[in-house]
């Protein structure tokens, strides 16, 4: 009873914290999302304690719960993404993953070797600059109202290719790390069972939606069309684990295949309870993974300053080049849609302190960046967007003067 009330308690201090640091990033005019990371950095380890190192580790229920709420976030965003609209930019969205992935990738390894890494450790240090976090940017757009916008079908699309090339990039380094060669041929398994899995699930599953989703209100209980949905975005989640993806791409999956139903506007407004109750968790339990400590140096600030400079303008050059052919303005929002990183460079940072890759100072500097390029995209994406409808109204109501 004690530890079931102890969890009670934790649950209660974090998503509290969550809605002070939403409520004060918004009234700074920021994206709530940067106040909720922040929360978490204060009740983190790092300063107030309120969340111990051993409560956010994986498998716990507040580890549950993060994951939980990424994954709803990824199926709302889903529920808002056609597959018909994603084919409209799926030629820039596949230059911008890749460029995407090839630039960040490059720079970080030149800069972890310039700092005295080999080059098998170098190449696992750059693989936590790679992938972009969809959780990030998807939660901005969507407080934004700008997930029809044609920059953010980009960014989601590329944010799928980018976890793909991630997963291969990983597989790699990790194969290095352990003085083995690469396998070429289990690669090229493992990358065309991720593309057959995405197309199949993608392409298929909503064709099949399409033809036929009155079988959704077959059963009696008026919620049955949402507890449906729910099964197969869980479903999916964990069957794009097995494929060796993120469980956030086949959650996503599962939300483009229900908007092809009749019940799409419907479902949007039943999902809006749950993923206000759980995606805040996600994004405390970011903020509180960074350990400050290991950063309390004149020498290890300059570090991270350098590092987090090297992943945004990898990011942004790789997304803008990337996305040229859609115009300088929609380069520039889908260049810096692309630069979180949050819970995927986590990820690499955890496997490589596990395999003695790097120290925990270059540990905490890879979460460090992770997290503020979380912080730190969200208000000038939110800018940009603005600054771009504005600009937009101008161009418009110049014309119908004319």
């Amino acid at each position: 009873m004690h530890h079931a009330s102890d969890i009670l308690f934790t649950l209660f201090v974090v998503f509290v914290a969550a809605q002070v640091g939403g409520e004060i990033a918004q009234r700074l005019k920021l994206p709530g999302v940067v106040g909720e990371i922040a929360a978490g950095c204060a009740i983190g380890p790092s300063l107030l304690g309120w969340i111990t190192p051993e409560q956010i580790v994986t498998g716990t229920p507040l580890d549950v719960l993060a994951e939980l709420g990424v994954i709803l976030l990824l199926f709302a965003v889903g529920l808002e993404t056609r597959l018909e609209d994603m084919k409209k930019v799926g030629k820039v969205a596949f230059v911008v993953g890749v460029v995407g992935v090839l630039v960040p990738f490059g720079m970080g390894s030149v800069w972890a070797h310039g700092n005295g890494l080999d080059w098998d450790r170098s190449l696992f240090v750059a693989a936590a600059f790679v992938a972009t976090s969809a959780g990030i940017t998807a939660r901005v757009l969507q407080e934004l109202n700008a997930l029809q916008r044609i920059e953010s079908k980009v960014i989601l699309g590329a944010a799928v290719i980018d976890d793909v090339l991630a997963m291969l990039l990983l597989g790699i380094v990790v194969s290095l790390q352990g003085g083995g060669s690469v396998n070429a041929s289990n690669l090229l398994l493992v990358l065309l069972g991720a593309v057959g899995f995405i197309a199949v699930i993608g392409w298929g599953g909503t064709r099949v939606m399409r033809w036929n989703s009155a079988w959704l209100d077959k059963p009696l209980s008026p919620h049955s069309p949402l507890m449906i949905v729910l099964a197969l975005c869980l479903g999916l989640a964990w069957l794009s684990t097995l494929f060796g993806l993120a469980a956030i791409i086949g959650a996503f999956l599962a939300g483009m295949i229900a908007s092809e139903t009749r019940q799409q506007h419907t479902l949007e407004k039943q999902t809006r309870p749950l993923l206000a109750l759980l995606t805040p968790f996600f994004f405390v339990v970011t903020g509180s993974k960074v350990d400050l400590h290991e950063l309390a140096s004149a020498e290890a600030l300059w570090m991270l300053a350098v590092v987090t400079a090297i992943a945004i303008v990898s990011k942004f050059i790789g997304g803008w080049l990337g996305s040229i052919s859609l115009g300088a303005r929609s380069a520039t929002i889908i260049g810096f849609g692309m630069v979180p990183r949050g819970e995927v460079g986590i990820v690499v940072a955890t496997l490589g302190l596990a395999a003695g890759v790097f120290d925990n100072r270059i540990y905490a500097i890879i979460v460090a960046m992770s997290l503020l390029t979380a912080m730190v995209t969200p208000p000038i994406l939110a800018w940009l967007l603005k600054r771009s409808d504005h600009a937009t109204g101008v161009i418009e109501r110049s014309g119908t003067g004319s």
